[in-house]
């Protein structure tokens, strides 16, 4: 591990940022979740919650129970074991999309911009595993990392007022899924049944930082069928796990 990191920054009163450098990569990421999984396993009194971003660590943590020294002591104890920890195999979330038509009203603009056929680009968009590497923006919103190049393409020049729950698009070098209904400029290619966040479920948001997404293409009427099965509270969205490298 690079000896200059992970540096600590106070945020406040109350939370510190273990900082593991400044672009996005996979390989940060998992020493970003080997971190967080350090500090899970050992318990540490005071400490309340751990939130990643693409490359940071945000550690809050109550100051009546824990101080900064004590803290900071403790994190950098930890952080030697960093390269020692194996992370157990992701999971990847098989996303259903139905690409295309009502759904996907810029496909073809995607296309256009892509010089492929939209079939092209449902196939180079449903092909990669894409790593979840932070939640933001609305709940349950995901920042993935895996876009195909040729599949770039800007953002609309006039964000929509309303786009619906479950839509997935393109913006620049990134694709994601709107979780729940909100304004946004991205190039809507598909959209998906499953509700990425429901605030009536046990577990409101369903992805989580670390996990990977894989598109999946269906028909309109596996569309509907998944939507009424959600609707009924019968369907089960697909999960498996991913081999993992070490950290």
């Amino acid at each position: 591990m690079d000896t200059s990191f992970p540096r600590f920054l106070v945020n406040g009163d109350s939370a510190v940022s273990a900082v593991f450098g400044d672009r996005i990569s996979e390989e940060i990421n998992q020493k970003i979740r080997a971190f967080q999984l350090l500090l899970t396993a050992r318990h540490i009194p005071g400490l309340i919650e751990t939130v990643p971003t693409y490359c940071t660590l945000m550690i809050h943590y109550d100051p009546c129970l824990l101080s900064y020294e004590e803290l900071l002591q403790k994190l950098r104890a930890l952080a030697s074991e960093i390269d020692l920890t194996a992370l157990p195999p992701s999971e990847v979330l098989e996303i259903p999309v139905l690409y295309g038509g009502e759904m996907g009203p810029d496909l073809a603009h995607v296309a256009e911009h892509a010089s492929l056929s939209e079939a092209e680009v449902i196939k180079l968009h449903s092909e990669p595993e894409y790593l979840i590497y932070m939640l933001g923006f609305t709940p349950g919103f995901t920042y993935l990392g895996g876009l195909n190049p040729k599949l770039e393409t800007p953002r609309l020049e006039t964000p929509r007022v309303l786009i619906p729950a479950g839509s997935v698009g393109i913006a620049g070098k990134q694709t994601g899924i709107y979780p729940i209904a909100s304004p946004g400029g991205w190039q809507l290619i598909g959209r998906t049944p499953v509700r990425m966040y429901d605030p009536d479920r046990e577990v409101p948001i369903l992805p989580r930082a670390g996990q990977y997404i894989h598109f999946s293409p269906i028909t309109e009427e596996e569309y509907r069928k998944i939507e009424a099965e959600i609707e009924a509270g019968t369907y089960r969205l697909n999960i498996r796990k991913r081999e993992e490298a070490k950290a």
